[in-house]
């Protein structure tokens, strides 16, 4: 029987979630130029993918989360996929943004949630971690227990795996770049050339491209 993992960036390449792009770089918010994009926004047009990875990322949460009390997700590419699995977990529903609104409330956290509730944060994919960190900082100010985070997916890059630790905070995902990488040798969307690009950048991502 296949796993979770394998079957998930199966998932990710057939939908054509993950995109290659050698000669013109991808840029990053951060500023790292990458060769690879992963849009998991894309899983939510497709209701098959959609309802697998829904129900895949439920029976993570409980199994490794088994006191959560309420999903929060990561604006904005987290919005979506946090209310489904929500409403799948019959849980109540909060997104974080990356940063106050300037206008109305002023808030970053939409939703309400009784104090020190557990809650699991919902993030699509894991770069850096910044985005995913961020909100469990700003959940555990709003006096949350924030018991981990939540992803679809994982780069696996070095600088996340050690702000997670820091942070002492979880990080549990669906699959990761390695599974992603290797179902797609298999399945022969990517060349041995390819292959050998994505590993080069995969072990210097800040300084790739420059």
């Amino acid at each position: 029987m296949e796993s979770v993992e394998k079957k998930v960036a199966q998932k990710l390449l057939e939908i054509e979630a993950v995109q290659l792009s050698i000669e013109k770089p991808f840029e990053w918010v951060s500023g790292w130029k990458s060769p690879i994009y992963c849009d998991n926004r894309k899983i939510l047009s497709i209701p098959q993918v959609r309802g697998y990875i829904r129900n895949a990322m439920c029976e993570s949460i409980l199994h490794n989360y088994p006191t959560v009390q309420v999903i929060a997700g990561v604006a904005t590419g987290a919005i979506a996929m946090g209310a489904l699995i929500a409403d799948k977990l019959n849980k109540p529903f909060v997104y974080v943004r990356p940063r106050r609104k300037e206008h109305g409330t002023g808030a970053r956290i939409e939703g309400t949630f009784p104090d020190k509730a557990n809650v699991v944060v919902v993030e699509d994919l894991i770069s850096t971690g910044h985005s995913a960190l961020s909100a469990v900082d700003c959940l555990k100010m709003s006096y949350a227990n924030v018991l981990g985070v939540s992803a679809i997916f994982s780069y696996n890059f070095d600088i996340a795996r050690r702000a997670f630790e820091k942070s002492n905070c979880e990080l549990h995902t669906l699959t990761n770049y390695e599974n992603l990488i290797e179902e797609a040798a298999l399945k022969n969307f990517i060349s041995p050339e390819q292959i050998e690009t994505l590993k080069i950048w995969r072990l210097t991502p800040n300084t790739w491209g420059q």
